[in-house]
């Protein structure tokens, strides 16, 4: 991707609407618009009190957070954690966030410039792809060709798992140019789904690290990076830092052919993965590329 150059305000406009889900059609997410200024970056702390220390499961519900020993304090401080990072999202900046099963970072997935960013970020090679995170499961049916039951999609998701789909024209064209597949994740975490939710657009996403490098299971395992983002959400340890399983990410399965399935990384949800797809939906587990 070549240099970024300063849009003008008639495309500044345009980008403001696309990520705000105001564009027209396919066309919005085509605009370019900028990266973060790495001038600083702000960290923010989400409520403790409603963690669970379980592999695979991270932050409890924003009421849990609000409930009992909660309390105004504790709903504004995830307020202002959600406002600052939709804020900066629309803005072209990439976001640290927690997950379901690692820290991630995020940016708008209809912001060229900003995926851009990420691939430069991680060192990342150019043709591995980014997922795409999204806050219901309603919403795939706007971003994929969905090809299994729906019943298949909410026994998965919210969960560590990645489904792979063929993409429809309304994902960004810079967005994994190189495939007509894309990974769909629905986090099973209360902040990423509410922040994906408010958004009100698809997030692209990838774990808080350099490529090649472990995953990061709090956010001073990838401070490095933190002068390139522009802001940091604290949701404390994730999973369980002893465990085999605690930095293997999401199991990502390709649902893209009727009747079957293939493990592309067999994550943290393997078992319990294969075993929904097989045994409640009769999907035939396959080694051949399923596109």
């Amino acid at each position: 991707m070549g240099p970024v150059r300063t849009p003008s305000p008639a495309v500044l406009g345009a980008v403001e609407a696309a990520a705000m889900g105001l564009g027209e059609g396919s066309l919005a997410p085509r605009v370019g618009c900028l990266p973060p200024s790495g001038l600083g970056v702000r960290l923010l702390q989400l409520p403790r009190g409603g963690a669970d220390s379980r592999v695979g499961r991270a932050a409890g519900s924003k009421r849990d957070l609000e409930g009992e020993g909660g309390g105004a304090g504790h709903a504004a401080g995830w307020s202002e954690a959600l406002s600052a990072a939709v804020t900066a999202l629309r803005a072209g900046g990439l976001v640290a966030v927690p997950t379901d099963t690692l820290y991630g970072v995020a940016c708008s997935a209809c912001c060229s410039a900003a995926l851009g960013a990420v691939y430069s970020l991680k060192g990342r090679c150019q043709t591995k792809p980014l997922a795409v995170c999204l806050g219901r499961v309603a919403d795939i049916y706007r971003y994929c060709r969905v090809r299994v039951p729906r019943e298949l999609l909410e026994d998965l998701l919210p969960g560590p798992v990645t489904l792979v789909m063929e993409r429809s024209g309304e994902l960004n064209k810079d967005l994994n140019p190189f495939t007509p597949l894309v990974g769909i994740r629905i986090p099973d975490h209360a902040f990423m789904r509410e922040l994906a939710q408010t958004f009100s657009g698809p997030l692209a996403l990838t774990s808080a690290n350099i490529s090649s490098q472990p995953s990061s299971l709090n956010v001073k395992e990838f401070q490095d990076l933190w002068p390139q983002l522009s802001l940091v959400i604290d949701g404390g340890p994730i999973g369980d830092a002893k465990s085999p399983e605690c930095r293997l990410g999401s199991t990502v399965v390709d649902l893209s052919v009727p009747g079957k399935y293939r493990i592309i990384r067999p994550g943290c949800a393997l078992t319990q993965t294969s075993a929904i797809l097989q045994k409640k939906y009769g999907l035939v587990p396959s080694e051949e590329p399923c596109s």
